[in-house]
């Protein structure tokens, strides 16, 4: 996760002070890998998630984080 850290947040971006606390947790709520998944792990599941065949591109909805740094992509309803 250190590696990942560095090489996707902290080298692109010029931090000052505090401004690191506010980095960090807004890219662990990002990267924690059980959002999706409910807070379950993998191995937890019944089933896997049924893959997504036809994805119309007007429905697809992204959100930027960190400045434009990080983008998270959801269906729209």
């Amino acid at each position: 996760m250190i590696g990942t850290l560095r090489r996707e947040c902290l080298d692109r971006m010029i931090i000052l002070g505090r401004h690191l606390e506010a980095v960090l947790a807004e890219y662990v709520e990002h990267y924690n890998p059980h959002r999706a998944l409910d807070q379950r792990a993998p191995s937890a599941l019944d089933s896997p998630p049924a893959p997504i065949d036809d994805v119309d591109p007007a429905r697809v909805r992204r959100t930027d984080r960190l400045g434009d740094h990080i983008h998270e992509y959801r269906m729209a309803a």
